[in-house]
């Protein structure tokens, strides 16, 4: 892989491991998170900044002393010291933006969705196997403290027998019917709260609690108009979703109600309410600003109420950040570094952003049917021709 990085030295002269070049594709998530986010990584070094207007590109680039910028993601890859590409664009850019970045035997961190159907995620996992290269999903719960204590109480058995798993994420965050008409708002751009927030969702539901069997869903659109301000505001069709409804029965049996909505004023915020035979464990926070900060654990022995759950030291942030995303995406950051560093896969892997993008693509299919859908194993569709999406 070409690559010409910098080389960090101790105060007796003996070499490091060397700093990774990275390229940010995308320059809003990609701006607010991942260039901050590799700067204060002690291995990255972010070396080059793609947009599409290659003018803007050089004044965010300038504004964050970001070296190279480009405007065609050909010229970022021939870049030499680009080893490694973040790429947080509209979902409908993934896939071939991805597959350049993998063809170019760079390594990927990519944001979710992880693209437009499974099949091309499937593609992808493919592609980044047969090039050794790691390839990386920015599933940032699994790195949130709170999430982290959460799945050690379900793995020690805490509830015991699950009965029940329900998941709340309800948000004002696309309530106002005014909010301009954008990608989010079209269907086939990837838009809308499933792929937004579901994708989260059914990455932490594998986590937490395994495969799912069957699932049956109803999307809906609450806001089906919005002003388009590139057309003097005129009213565009919403064709994108913006609540969600889902039954999930998981492969022990258990089974799961999972409700999503960006469009609930007053809306209660995220929860996972796990239900058992020995216990009970919600994990929640009410903070519609933030999706990062403010989540709590209670727990309940059978009898017992509900009292909270202090979050251990070793689990905790080093350093906390006014933005709560950003605190976690370092942590995705140094466990992508860890596995370029030992030339291996790292969880989670695009085989789990795989297996986001299937659920998804069978909500949509259990939504137009009206039916329920059985979910293939992850190993069956990676190893099959089925189509999905």
């Amino acid at each position: 892989m070409s690559s010409s990085p910098t080389r960090l030295s101790d105060s007796n002269g003996t070499t490091q491991k060397p700093t990774i070049g990275v390229a940010v594709v995308g320059t809003g998530f990609g701006q607010k998170i991942h260039i901050p986010g590799f700067q204060e990584h002690p291995r990255t070094q972010v070396v080059a900044l793609y947009h599409r207007e290659l003018n803007q590109a050089k004044a965010i680039a300038q504004s964050h002393n970001i070296p190279h910028t480009c405007d065609r993601i050909e010229d970022i890859l021939a870049e030499p010291s680009v080893s490694a590409v973040s790429i947080s664009t509209p979902p409908f850019l993934h896939y071939e933006m991805a597959k350049k970045v993998l063809q170019a035997k760079k390594h990927l961190l990519l944001e979710k969705p992880t693209t437009l159907t499974a099949t091309q995620a499937r593609e992808l996992y493919q592609l980044a196997s047969g090039e050794g290269v790691v390839a990386m999903m920015d599933f940032e719960f699994r790195f949130i403290p709170a999430w982290q204590l959460f799945a050690e109480y379900l793995a020690d058995g805490y509830v015991g027998q699950k009965r029940l798993i329900k998941i709340d994420w309800l948000v004002s965050s696309r309530a106002d019917a005014s909010r301009p008409w954008n990608w989010y708002a079209q269907k086939d751009k990837g838009g809308g709260a499933l792929g937004a927030v579901g994708s989260h969702a059914f990455d932490y539901i594998s986590w937490l609690f395994g495969p799912v069997r069957r699932l049956c869903a109803q999307l809906s659109t609450a806001i089906p108009e919005r002003p388009d301000p590139s057309e003097g505001g005129r009213l565009k069709r919403v064709d994108a979703d913006d609540t969600c409804l889902l039954l999930l029965e998981l492969q022990d049996g258990t089974p799961c109600q999972l409700c999503i909505s960006s469009v609930t004023y007053q809306g209660r915020g995220h929860f996972v309410e796990v239900y058992g035979d020995r216990g009970t464990l919600i994990l929640g926070s009410d903070n519609q600003k933030d999706y990062v900060h403010g989540f709590h654990l209670k727990a309940a022995p059978v009898g017992k109420p509900l009292t909270d759950v202090e979050i251990p030291h070793r689990l905790a942030f080093s350093q906390d950040y006014t933005d709560g995303r950003l605190a976690p995406f370092i942590r995705v950051v140094d466990q992508w570094v860890r596995g370029i560093d030992a030339h291996q896969a790292v969880t989670p892997s695009l085989r789990e952003g795989v297996y986001s993008q299937l659920l998804m693509d069978l909500t949509h299919q259990s939504h137009d049917t009206g039916s329920w859908v059985k979910v293939p194993s992850l190993d069956a569709f990676l190893a099959s021709g089925l189509y999905v999406g």
